[in-house]
């Protein structure tokens, strides 16, 4: 059970000081932006994290299309296609990833994960499929939950025509992706679809502070929203301006925006669970790998720290520890097709 023998992963990482200076001002100009009105916000382009070196080409190792789903409103939703390209003679149908973006709800698009998304189609040889979801504020919860559920089912459907297998979907995504991910794999498991192979639980969302479980998980003196209140990239304030866009602070109680809270975790899929240790949500993200492991489910979990580095570390693409995170889950994804390779 988590506690506050994390405490000492706060510590700057030698690889972060190295950037902190340069990033703090980043941090000042977008607090600034912060504080403009929502729609003078959405006229800035949102611009997704450089390309790691080693990311894979496109055109050369993985084939990128475009294209769209209609959700349950009628709205048409974005998806981004990831499918490699090899000469080697390959399955009729590939696994799947299915990957819903970070961005705190309110940002973000199919390539925030663009690094991610074609290593995991490149060396997995796998599908992947990236959703760009509805953001809040304009579009609070749930619609963003609600597309990304209604794309998933859409997966089902479809996948075959895709070159997918609809039996061996991994799903996945960072921060709030991660959030919408674990609801996602919930309703599907309530609604006895058993497609889903694995969860892929990158720096996760996983409660509204205002509803953590401390009688369950003791975090000692302090916990890391209070040590890592003002962390780069995104501080406690931030996390909670999220929040409140997302969903009012009364409702965020709701397994379904505070997966943590859920009562009944049992029969979930085994899952990769990564946390920052300079973060936030780093406590949370312990505590939600402790919840699905104990209290009777026994969820298979694999657990990944980065010590000293603050949430969304990856956008720095040259830090050894961003390698780690990305291999990690080329690897954890490895290990769960090759023993799903016989799931009919």
């Amino acid at each position: 059970m988590p506690d506050g023998r994390f405490s000492h992963l706060s510590t700057p990482d030698s690889e972060w000081l190295q950037v902190a200076e340069e990033h703090a001002k980043a941090d000042e100009a977008a607090a600034k932006l912060s504080d403009l009105p929502i729609e003078e916000f959405r006229k800035i382009p949102y611009r997704p994290p450089p390309l790691a070196s080693y990311a894979p080409v496109a055109g050369r190792d993985v084939q990128i299309t475009e294209s769209h789903v209609t959700v349950r409103d009628g709205t048409s939703i974005g998806v981004r296609i990831y499918q490699c390209i090899s000469n080697e003679k390959l399955s009729l149908f590939a696994p799947i990833y299915y990957n819903i973006h970070g961005g705190g709800w309110m940002t973000g698009n199919t390539e925030s994960e663009e690094t991610q998304n074609r290593l995991v189609a490149a060396r997995n040889k796998v599908l992947v499929i990236s959703v760009d979801y509805r953001r809040a504020p304009e579009f609070p919860y749930p619609y963003g939950l609600d597309d990304c559920y209604d794309v998933f089912k859409w997966l089902l459907r479809h996948s075959a025509s895709l070159g997918g297998d609809a039996k061996k979907i991994i799903i996945g995504g960072g921060s709030a992706g991660a959030n919408l991910a674990t609801v996602v794999a919930r309703k599907a498991r309530d609604e006895g679809i058993t497609a889903i192979i694995g969860q892929i639980l990158n720096i996760p969302v996983t409660c509204h502070p205002d509803h953590f479980p401390t009688s369950k998980y003791s975090f000692g003196t302090t916990s890391s929203y209070q040590q890592n209140a003002d962390a780069p990239i995104v501080s406690s304030a931030r996390m909670r301006l999220f929040w409140d866009n997302y969903i009012v602070a009364p409702r965020a109680n709701d397994p379904q925006a505070s997966p943590l809270l859920s009562d009944n975790l049992e029969g979930l899929p085994p899952a990769l669970v990564q946390v920052a240790g300079m973060d936030p949500l780093r406590d949370e993200g312990y505590a939600y790998a402790a919840a699905l492991k104990n209290n009777g489910f026994s969820v298979s979990v694999t657990l990944r720290s980065y010590s000293g580095m603050p949430h969304a570390f990856y956008v720095y693409n040259h830090f050894k520890k961003t390698k780690e995170y990305h291999e990690a889950v080329v690897e954890w994804v490895e290990g769960i097709t090759t023993s799903n390779q016989d799931r009919h």
